[in-house]
């Protein structure tokens, strides 16, 4: 029976694991200096012990945090770590554009491929990167999976329509659209757009016929909401009849969830629960998948 602890940010996944018969729950307490120095005491005993540690990189902290109770349980003699990153952040600076720039994705992954290995190695599980090649910046004897969402995307995408276009927001996503939208044996479809800026973009054109049909768009990744509120006019104006939108991580900093849904362009947003935003804003119009599933189904064959 493997022994599951997480960050505070990340106890939602791990209670939900731990439903299973073959996972038992992990506690680590907390508490906080008044000079903000954080405290954690492992509250198990974990000697040769099989662990996992789920927590995702929501922000600085968050990151310390994973590092810090790893590197802790790994000293108190666990036989094996599975660290459980559901969503891995740092895809904007994923590498240098222009010169000075550095690559924050690679530091973070250097830091956590520095924890010290337990007996029997220790494995990191990523999900839907959104630049898949960021698992090979992790460095050293970690393994590393990464995990693809698909079985929860097509299953969303049925749950929605029978008869629908898959979309993307842009050209860059169209051959991983394409290819799911052969897996489900639906017509695809994605916008043409240009950066005007740092922040906004200007659609240009639609590869295909989406007149009086339903588009369901799939994007590894939503936060302010920018690009799918323009692709999912170009498609209306194009004369989509509903629109739809299917991600795996769902971010919404600053209210943005609300601003999707007051664009009145989309009918729909549908996102797993990688990120604790998502279950922060679901709602009728938010609706969440858990990623359990996928983790449970991947931890029973490692």
């Amino acid at each position: 029976m493997k022994l599951v602890f997480s960050t505070q940010k990340y106890q939602y996944l791990r209670d939900e694991l731990c439903q299973f018969p073959d996972f038992e729950k992990g506690d680590i307490l907390t508490k906080v200096f008044p000079d903000g120095e954080y405290y954690y005491k492992i509250e198990n005993e974990v000697q040769n012990r099989e662990v996992i540690l789920l927590g995702g990189t929501v922000s600085e902290k968050d990151t310390l945090e994973i590092y810090d109770l790893a590197c802790g349980l790994v000293g108190y003699g666990i036989k094996k770590l599975q660290i459980i990153i559901p969503f891995y952040g740092y895809s904007t600076m994923e590498r240098a554009v222009k010169h000075g720039e550095i690559v924050t994705a690679k530091t973070r992954a250097r830091l956590l491929s520095s924890i010290p290995p337990a007996y029997f190695g220790n494995q990191i599980i990523l999900v839907d990167l959104h630049v898949p090649g960021l698992q090979h910046y992790f460095e050293g004897t970690v393994q590393r999976l990464h995990l693809y969402a698909k079985p929860l995307i097509i299953e969303a995408a049925r749950e929605l329509s029978d008869n629908f276009v898959l979309a993307s927001t842009d050209a860059g996503r169209a051959k991983w659209v394409e290819s799911l939208a052969n897996d489900m044996g639906v017509d695809a479809a994605f916008v043409y757009k240009r950066r005007s800026s740092g922040s906004d973009t200007e659609i240009t054109g639609i590869n295909a016929d989406v007149k009086g049909r339903t588009v369901i768009m799939y994007d590894d990744m939503i936060r302010t909401g920018g690009s799918l509120i323009n692709a999912a006019k170009a498609y209306k104006d194009a004369g989509a009849k509903d629109v739809y939108v299917i991600a795996t991580h769902g971010i919404f900093p600053n209210n943005a969830i609300k601003r999707i849904q007051d664009s009145g362009l989309i009918k729909q947003v549908v996102v797993t629960n990688s990120h604790p935003n998502a279950l922060r804003d679901a709602s009728d119009f938010l609706h969440v998948k858990s990623l359990i599933p996928i983790l449970h189904k991947a931890l029973k064959r490692n």
